[in-house]
């Protein structure tokens, strides 16, 4: 009786485990045992059982994925690393900031390098071979630090008169701090 209540408890706990690496896969293993409230050496052998690689294999796999989609830009013009694109659709890339990208005397990571990301994701979502940037209309809504992960998200919107619009949200964590409205215009 025992045996089928740890196995069910542990059926459970890797179903919660499979949605939460579904829904955040950049989520480590440390922030797992945190949530579902076990041990770090209970997560890795949780994922080892179901097959899940660690967060490093999770990432490179994806971005792999994602850069094989990528039409609009070569892969080195992307700023962050793309880890998930449906073209004309949605994209995802991070951007893990250094202490060169922030200000001489403090650890703020500049605005350029937020704005960069969100445009480079913005044109990457494109399904085609030849785009620029119209026009955008941002707003920066909180800043970075030196050692954070900057975590943009595009979203293909409608077209209007041959131009898509692109909507882009950037985060630090929970913490949205870049919200951006890119006029994509296909050339050719």
């Amino acid at each position: 009786m025992l045996k089928k209540i740890e196995s069910s408890g542990r059926k459970l706990r890797h179903d919660k485990l499979a949605k939460i690496i579904e829904a955040e896969p950049m989520i480590t293993d440390n922030e797992l045992a945190s949530r579902l409230n076990v041990s770090i050496s209970t997560i890795r052998l949780d994922r080892a059982l179901m097959g899940v690689p660690e967060l490093r294999e999770r990432i490179r796999t994806m971005a792999q994925n994602a850069v094989s989609k990528l039409q609009s830009l070569n892969p080195g013009e992307v700023i962050g690393e793309l880890l998930e694109l449906e073209p004309d659709k949605w994209g995802l890339s991070v951007l893990q900031t250094a202490r060169e990208m922030a200000f001489k005397f403090t650890d703020i990571v500049s605005d350029n390098y937020i704005y960069s990301q969100a445009s480079s994701i913005a044109l990457a979502v494109i399904e085609a071979a030849e785009v620029i940037i119209d026009s955008m209309r941002g707003e920066y809504k909180g800043h970075a630090h030196v050692g954070d992960v900057l975590v943009a998200r595009a979203k293909v919107g409608v077209n209007h008169e041959g131009k898509k619009i692109v909507s882009v949200r950037t985060k630090v964590g929970d913490r949205e701090i870049f919200v951006g409205r890119f006029i994509i215009e296909v050339l050719a």
